[in-house]
């Protein structure tokens, strides 16, 4: 098979995950990175050998690219796909899809309006507990989820928002706690959950951040058509980085768990636990701990989808599932935090 030609649009703290996956992967060649900032764009250019750009039409033109990874503010995400898709090339985002759920919608109906792949990062799906949590629910183990919780408890300082031109905005981030870091623990529940949400409350409050006017702590509701309730907590004001949890009471059990475990108590006094076991597709020279290793997992079956050896897992349609979730909390929420959106 040859390599599908690879490029990344956006050099910042997180590229390095999707770096060192495309460069590691025997399905993929890295050929040329993208920034703005010329500076970001060469230096990283240079680590891989590889061509710099800092206008992606212009790498658009000059290379033959199969797919392009975003990794970009979130704001750029659809309007940077789209063009891709126009030229003909598969994208993989890093989450979130969009700001606006109405812009994801634009950028789904463009990738399959052009026959072409849109994948959404969303790697902690593909952790261990995760992946053991949903196997129990859809083999009937645990039967259906009738109620869950999910509690983040990490830290974001003022620094984290005052050194970003981007970070903590409603324009170009699109919120706070929720779309930046309780977006994937929301993902796992509504994923293992699997139905449609027909009600979703929220109270959203910046209660610590004097330099941004998004949340810093959000808690609300999510009724399901199936019945399931999902209950959410999220803030960043705790001085440091907690595991997030899990919880979700089913018919025949509980699960507990969260990126590194999971625990499965079964109303037959049987209990299943499972520490995660990463596959070591890419030795990681970066990152923070809580990304994890899956983005290499993830990228590797997205790059498998192009070629046709298999069904897209996390499509843009698939994520589409949590942006709706993510936009409805802002949209919903009893307080004025977001109503200027």
């Amino acid at each position: 098979m040859n390599k599908l030609k690879i490029a990344v649009i956006g050099c910042g703290n997180i590229s390095i995950m999707h770096l060192e996956a495309i460069v590691a992967l025997e399905e993929s060649e890295l050929v040329a990175v993208c920034d703005v900032k010329s500076d970001r764009a060469e230096q990283t250019a240079q680590k891989y050998s590889v061509k710099a750009y800092t206008n992606y039409k212009q790498m658009f033109e000059c290379e033959e690219l199969d797919a392009v990874h975003l990794c970009l503010p979130h704001y750029l995400h659809i309007p940077v796909a789209i063009d891709a898709f126009e030229a003909g090339i598969h994208v993989l985002s890093e989450k979130p899809m969009s700001i606006k759920y109405e812009d994801a919608v634009r950028a789904v109906e463009a990738a399959e309006h052009y026959g072409l792949k849109y994948g959404v990062i969303f790697q902690c799906r593909y952790n261990t507990p995760s992946m053991l949590v949903k196997r129990r629910v859809c083999d009937g183990s645990l039967g259906a989820v009738k109620c869950g919780r999910t509690t983040l408890t990490w830290y974001r300082p003022d620094y984290y928002y005052d050194d970003s031109d981007w970070k903590g905005t409603w324009d170009k981030e699109g919120g706070g706690v929720v779309i930046d870091q309780a977006i994937h623990s929301i993902d796992l529940a509504n994923w293992i959950i699997d139905s449609e949400p027909v009600e979703i409350q929220s109270s959203l409050h910046s209660r610590n951040h004097k330099c941004m006017i998004v949340e810093d702590s959000a808690e609300g509701l999510i009724k399901y058509e199936n019945g399931a309730l999902l209950s959410f907590y999220a803030m960043n004001n705790y001085l440091t980085d907690e595991p997030i949890e899990i919880r979700l009471l089913c018919e025949n059990g509980k699960a507990v768990f969260s990126y590194d475990k999971a625990v499965i108590e079964y109303n037959d006094g049987r209990v299943e636990k499972v520490n995660n076991m990463p596959q070591k597709i890419v030795s990681y020279s970066g990152g923070k701990d809580y990304w994890g290793t899956q983005h290499a997992v993830q990228i590797r079956q997205f790059y498998r989808s192009v070629v046709g050896f298999e069904k897209l897992e996390i499509s843009g349609r698939e994520a589409l599932k949590t942006q709706n979730i993510v936009c409805q909390i802002y949209k919903n929420n009893d307080t004025n935090v977001g109503m200027s959106q």
